[in-house]
């Protein structure tokens, strides 16, 4: 089995940075995608920033030049480095793999870390 824990989220002011990293332990070689989506009150959860199952990035628009994704295989951690941060950005962030189990692909969420953002 694999588990997921994120650290790294707080509060930040406008136009600060945070770094967020996501852990992975148990049966790693099973992740195929990995990456980070976050997640407000009221509203869906969206895509940050992950690693697709052959390690090509996607961001999301508003991540863009802003969010880093990045990954330290050896530690099984990916993490995300956030700049000139926003009150926008404010939000639950969670980390999510695909695990693949067999020929089976599910979803593994981590507990998530709150970022707030003042202004």
């Amino acid at each position: 089995q694999v588990q997921l824990t994120e650290s790294g989220g707080g509060l930040v002011q406008a136009g600060g940075s945070l770094r967020l990293s996501c852990a992975a332990s148990g049966s790693t070689s099973s992740i195929k995608a990995i990456g980070w989506y976050r997640q407000t009150p009221g509203k869906q959860r969206e895509l940050v920033a992950r690693f697709d199952s052959v390690g090509r990035t996607n961001y999301a628009d508003f991540a863009l030049g802003r969010f880093t994704i990045s990954r330290d295989n050896a530690k099984n951690t990916v993490y995300l480095q956030m700049n000139n941060l926003k009150p926008e950005d404010t939000a639950v962030y969670s980390c999510e793999a695909v695990i693949a189990t067999n020929t089976i692909l599910r979803e593994l969420w981590g507990q998530g870390t709150p970022v707030t953002v003042s202004s």
